[in-house]
């Protein structure tokens, strides 16, 4: 009898122990606290104490500017999210990085979903039907403040240029010299050869030394008849 009892109270003692274990090991890592993965949402919190001030009141103008700040910035960091998580899944599944980055991005999607919501509903209080189109308004401005950084970095870039090079001959291009005009000749073929010409010239020169007046005729016959 005590033999049976012996390994059935080991086996006792080591499946008690790993359930022990296993669940003070999920109560750990529940309450563990991960490092953010976005720094601080310093847009809302610059919203939220607009909306708070009563003396005076914040105008409605500033408080849809705030709130169209705060939604550009859940927009990059949307884009962010998409950009960074199939990269570090695979990085992941390698054994490149640990699991508490991944647990880290996991937490922020799941904080900026609330954030996107209460978003849109801040907006809707505004105007009937505005959450359903900030976040594309927001999209706009960042594509729009893109590419007026990218103008202002080129405008800084030649004025630095024109600074450190201030004799730098700009040179300009200069059209290659026109070939002279040289005078238009008629077609050819509407005159005649010369040969043509010279021929009916020379003919018609001795037609009319040939062609005699009627007086000198006239003469003649007299002077037959003497």
């Amino acid at each position: 009898m005590a033999s049976v009892l012996v390994p059935i109270l080991y086996l006792v003692i080591v499946f008690g122990s790993l359930f022990v274990f296993s669940s003070y090991y999920r109560k750990r890592i529940a309450n563990r606290s991960y490092e953010p993965y976005f720094p601080r949402h310093k847009e809302r919190d610059v919203y939220i104490t607009l909306l708070q001030r009563t003396d005076p009141p914040a105008p409605d103008h500033l408080l849809k500017a705030a709130l169209v700040r705060r939604a550009m910035t859940d927009v990059q960091r949307i884009m962010r999210l998409r950009e960074d998580k199939p990269a570090l899944q695979n990085l992941l599944q390698k054994g490149s990085v640990g699991d508490d980055l991944w647990n880290s991005l996991l937490a922020a999607e799941k904080e900026l979903e609330a954030e996107i919501l209460e978003v849109a509903q801040e907006a809707n209080t505004f105007v009937e039907g505005w959450g359903s189109v900030i976040f594309q308004t927001a999209t706009e401005m960042i594509h729009n403040e893109k590419m007026r950084g990218i103008l202002e970095h080129s405008s800084a870039l030649r004025q630095e240029k024109e600074r450190l090079y201030p004799y730098a001959v700009k040179t300009k291009r200069i059209p290659p010299p026109s070939a002279p005009t040289t005078p238009s000749t008629p077609n050819s073929s509407l005159l005649p050869p010369p040969s043509a010409s010279t021929e009916s010239v020379a003919s018609t020169s001795d037609n009319e030394g040939s062609v005699s007046s009627p007086r000198s005729t006239k003469n003649k016959k007299n002077k037959r008849r003497k």
